[in-house]
């Protein structure tokens, strides 16, 4: 429950911070609804984090190991685009900020999963 939780938080922040520090990403409407929308992109994100990403690593694995482990950022990158799909008012406008903002996803679990371990 402890490592779903930091994955949730880290969901949260890396959509967060993606739209403070990337440039095309945001959130359409007012303050209530941008954190209505990171809530549930979050909470999206880290279910699919959790508990769907452990079984894609596992199919792509002769894919990661091609290419020295950076297919992994595809996979983050395919991850956010779906959520980027299912939450219209979330918006990630072109290529680069959709490769910032799973790149910041990447660190974001990188960090829950070392914060979990201790």
């Amino acid at each position: 429950m402890k490592r779903f939780l930091l994955h949730l938080i880290a969901a949260f922040l890396a959509l967060y911070l993606a739209t403070l520090l990337i440039p095309g990403v945001y959130v359409k409407g007012g303050s209530e609804q941008f954190l209505k929308t990171l809530g549930l992109a979050g909470i999206v994100l880290a279910v699919i984090n959790y508990f769907l990403k452990p079984i894609i690593n596992l199919i792509a694995l002769p894919l990661k190991i091609l290419t020295f482990g950076l297919f992994g950022l595809i996979i983050n990158i395919i991850i956010v685009w779906l959520v980027d799909i299912l939450f219209p008012d979330l918006v990630i406008f072109g290529i680069l900020p959709l490769l910032g903002t799973a790149f910041l996803v990447l660190i974001m679990n990188f960090l829950a999963l070392r914060i979990s371990k201790t």
